[in-house]
């Protein structure tokens, strides 16, 4: 059970936040910290704890768990939930076309759920930055622990940076070294694309730098060496592939490869992290922080808050029955469920998986399929006594959206991780945020792209054999599991085939999809070959239709706009 000593879940903050804008907030201050007061080490402790606190402080109008603008937009998963209206926002995600600068303007939502994600991601950065202008100025004979601290910090903003950057392309990067007047002049556009990225990558290296490794990382929950490593091997993979200004890939960096590859070396030679022998714990609450974890949002019930610091990102997607409560979203779709079924030599069908729906009696399919769907007549979270029964009881928008249940996010309902707020089912199960076998696979693709495809060969494999081995959990007679490796791969091409298809089954609706094909610059062909079918599915989708040179990144938010006085260009198309 997650307790209140769990490090990104404990702190209060030590720092003070100054609010303007309004008269009524003009009042003298009760009392006020020094600044030598606020430069003890405990309250510069506190200030990184407070950073951390808030990669965990996410709700479901903005999860770190990105599972509406990962996978929505992927053709990985309907939006659910009781039909367009509600959370329309998440409906115009799937649509592509409806998405709109002033998300407020979304009838009949109130919040501008974009804006939120802007605001909440540059809420931790200014977190992240107020603790290093105070830390920066402190001697490290007071502060031993001064630059791993300061690494921790930059770590955190690199993640939130990442976030920011993998949605919008461009935004203004903000740091502790500026002051309020170049933060207010500072733009989006002042920073190509890939300058950008080096200021996310300077950062990690920054940690790669003055972390410890991860065996000398003495609290759980805190950065390392390696998580620093493994973020910035995926900033420069995503960096390799260099786009134009309609976001289209013009050519591959080798150089930033290589480097992906000998980052992942180095994790792999520490050793520390591994993969799991059962793909099931990488889902399970009780084998949180595994080895396979590199670095997780650490949760947590019965600290001190309200209603503690559970998984409110993914509050909305339990099912609507089965002892749960609320609130049906996040229906994976059929297209992605059918990606599962295999052949007779255990590969798949490349070819002709998404000819017909699965069926469960005759159809076989790889393992992972039931690790991460439930579905009709099947075990939910690995118990067979609690099945169901009835797949559309468990659906709250059946004729819709189907009633097909994600569920890695979520936990068995009597779980004692289990957190009630009314309808929504909340748990203290931790968010993985970069799992060692994603790790390995960045260091397959990077080996394919530089024409190295044996080199990629037995990593696919390896991981394929371990899902071919996690079959122990999900019960006997339920479906027909037949999962094969590769014997070789023919050309470039057939090794990056199976590559791109490894990513959508071993990563499954854990939110990287939409990213994944908008990094390979294949979101136009793929998304318009899974609506041609699944439109004739679901008739929700009827006027769906995926703009290139758009669609690939969010707009940026009008409010963010109108308060930069216009220095914040937006994107194209928008």
């Amino acid at each position: 059970m997650n307790k209140t000593y769990k490090l990104a879940l404990s702190a209060v903050m030590a720092f003070a936040i100054t609010a303007c804008g309004s008269d009524s907030l003009d009042v003298e201050p009760k009392s006020a910290l020094s600044e030598d007061q606020v430069k003890t080490v405990d309250n510069l402790d506190a200030l990184v704890t407070s950073a951390y606190s808030y990669l965990g402080n996410d709700h479901y109008t903005a999860p770190m768990y990105l599972w509406p603008t990962g996978n929505l937009r992927a053709g990985d998963a309907h939006k659910g939930g009781n039909g367009a209206a509600d959370i329309f926002a998440y409906h115009a995600l799937s649509l592509y076309e409806p998405l709109v600068a002033d998300g407020e303007s979304f009838p009949p939502d109130f919040i501008d759920l974009n804006n939120k994600k802007w605001v909440r991601d540059f809420t931790g950065i200014s977190r992240v930055n107020s603790a290093l202008q105070v830390m920066n100025d402190v001697d490290e004979s007071v502060y031993p622990n001064k630059a791993a601290r300061q690494a921790e910090l930059r770590f955190i903003r690199g993640v939130f940076y990442f976030d920011l950057k993998i949605h919008y392309d461009q935004v203004p990067w903000i740091d502790e070294t500026m002051t309020p007047e170049q933060v207010e002049t500072a733009s989006n556009v002042d920073l190509t694309s890939q300058e950008l990225w080096d200021k996310i990558a300077a950062d990690f290296r920054f940690g790669v730098e003055n972390l410890p490794l991860p065996q000398d990382q003495a609290q759980v929950g805190r950065a390392d060496r390696d998580a620093a490593r493994a973020y910035l091997a995926k900033t420069l993979l995503y960096q390799a592939y260099v786009q134009d200004e309609n976001h289209q890939v013009t050519s591959i960096d080798s150089d930033k490869l290589e480097e992906v590859v000998s980052l992942v070396d180095d994790i792999e030679e520490n050793g520390h992290y591994g993969l799991v022998n059962d793909y099931a714990e990488n889902f399970l609450w009780e084998f949180e922080n595994n080895r396979e974890s590199v670095f997780e949002i650490q949760r947590s019930r019965e600290d001190g808050s309200p209603d503690g610091r559970g998984s409110w990102g993914v509050a909305l997607n339990t099912p609507m029955a089965g002892g749960f409560g609320c609130c049906g979203f996040h229906v994976p779709t059929d297209n992605f469920v059918n990606a599962f079924k295999t052949g007779a030599d255990g590969l798949p069908l490349f070819d002709t998986f998404n000819d017909a729906n699965y069926d469960a009696s005759s159809d076989m399919v790889d393992p992972r399929l039931d690790h991460t769907v439930g579905m009709e007549d099947k075990p939910f979270k690995y118990d067979e006594d609690l099945i169901i029964e009835d797949g559309d009881a468990w659906a709250r928008n059946p004729a819709t959206y189907g009633n097909f249940v994600s569920m890695k996010e979520l936990e068995h309902p009597d779980c004692e991780c289990r957190m009630q707020n009314g309808p929504f089912t909340v748990t203290s199960k931790n968010t993985i945020l970069v799992r060692y076998a994603d790790v390995l696979l960045w260091k397959a693709e990077a080996l394919i792209e530089l024409n190295r495809e044996d080199e990629a060969l037995p990593i696919i494999n390896r991981i394929r054999q371990r899902a071919a081995g996690s079959t122990g959990r999900l019960g006997n007679n339920f479906s027909i599991y037949n999962i094969g490796t590769y014997s070789d791969f023919a050309d470039q091409d057939e090794a990056r085939q199976a590559l791109r298809w490894e990513r959508r089954l071993e990563l499954g609706l854990e939110g990287h999809r939409f990213f994944d094909l908008v990094r390979w610059g294949v979101a136009k062909e793929t998304l318009d070959a899974y609506l041609e079918v699944e439109q004739t599915r679901k008739e929700y989708l009827t006027d769906a239709e995926f703009t290139a040179g758009k669609h690939e990144y969010m707009p940026i938010p009008q409010q963010q706009i109108n308060l930069s006085g216009g220095v914040y260009k937006q994107n194209p198309g928008y």
